[in-house]
């Protein structure tokens, strides 16, 4: 394999990204997922990725099913790729994460170590948000694996990807998860079933009544964080379109919008015009702000708690948006 070699930061461009819908996070009925994609191939996504990311038990649509969507997606234009699960408990899951890492009509998103050895030496695979790359070094090895593609950890700062881009290998591309509610942990206890008073083994998938995950506030009634079966995600909504022009300055190459119950399709008609200077960043952060079912975030990126909300435009005037 050639030798890996840095991309400094005179190869830097300010090129417009691409936009990618990741994997749909919650446990939606086999009708609606058909028509959420059917919905998804008439937007300007870019990338498009499938597959059940957070609990093996969400068995409504099968393998074929989730070809059979890839396939449509595909036809529109979409480049497909195919996510696995992001914790591995059960023989049963590592057989299935293996057959997914055997297919070689798609990419593969690796989700867990575990995929990452099994497409160790696999040419073009993508690294999820829940790998853990917080250096040059580590992605510097993941290159050298055979990695094409990395997801930015959520819980990193703007401050922390220029400095690994400066170290970037050549031909890696770099992928930003810029709106949605982030993934924040994962746990071998189902928080939905606990809530429900029901063991794990016996959950009766009731995660399927939680469209967009159940809300937990505080005693205040301050809106705080989201369970999704075994996922604990933020309540509110990552937003970070304020920062897309720093982002091309970066040299990030993909923006990451992660599906909603509602709205989704208007989010990426957002995201799009203003990356392509159809509409202010301005009017697009109300806009947003409108769309998200709890509020927006964006903390993270910019260093701080990751339920604040920093350097936002929500105070311009009309006039101005």
């Amino acid at each position: 394999m050639a030798p890996i070699t840095a991309r400094g930061s005179n190869n830097m461009s300010a090129s417009t990204p691409k936009l990618s819908l990741g994997p749909i996070l919650y446990y939606w009925d086999r009708d609606s997922v058909y028509e959420f994609y059917r919905q998804i191939a008439q937007t300007p996504v870019d990338i498009v990725y499938l597959g059940e990311t957070v609990c093996s038990k969400r068995r409504l649509l099968r393998d074929q099913d989730w070809l059979e969507i890839a396939a449509q997606l595909e036809q529109a234009g979409k480049q497909v790729v195919l996510s696995t699960l992001t914790l591995i408990e059960a023989n049963s899951e590592l057989s299935k994460l293996k057959n997914i890492c055997n297919n070689e009509q798609y990419m593969i998103e690796a989700n867990d170590m575990a995929a990452v050895n099994l497409l160790s030496g696999k040419p073009g695979f993508v690294t999820g948000p829940a790998i853990n790359i917080y250096n040059s070094r580590t992605l510097q090895l993941l290159a050298s694996q055979g990695l094409r593609r990395w997801v930015f950890p959520v819980e990193l700062s703007r401050d922390t990807l220029a400095d690994m881009q400066q170290q970037r290998p050549e031909g890696i591309e770099t992928e930003v998860f810029v709106y949605g509610r982030l993934p924040l942990a994962f746990s071998a206890r189902c928080f939905t079933a606990r809530h429900h008073n029901l063991q794990k083994d016996d959950c009766q998938l009731r995660c399927i009544e939680d469209a967009d995950g159940m809300l937990m506030s505080t005693r205040e009634e301050a809106p705080f964080l989201v369970i999704n079966g075994i996922q604990t995600q933020s309540a509110k909504s990552c937003n970070l379109i304020s920062d897309i022009e720093d982002m091309k300055q970066l040299g990030v190459d993909i923006l990451r919008i992660s599906p909603q119950a509602k709205s989704t399709v208007e989010i990426i008609n957002i995201f799009h015009a203003c990356l392509h200077g159809k509409k202010s960043v301005q009017a697009a952060a109300i806009e947003l702000e409108a769309l998200s079912p709890t509020g927006t975030c964006n903390g993270y990126w910019h260093g701080g708690a990751g339920m604040e909300l920093a350097e936002q435009h929500l105070n311009k005037t009309s006039s101005e948006a």
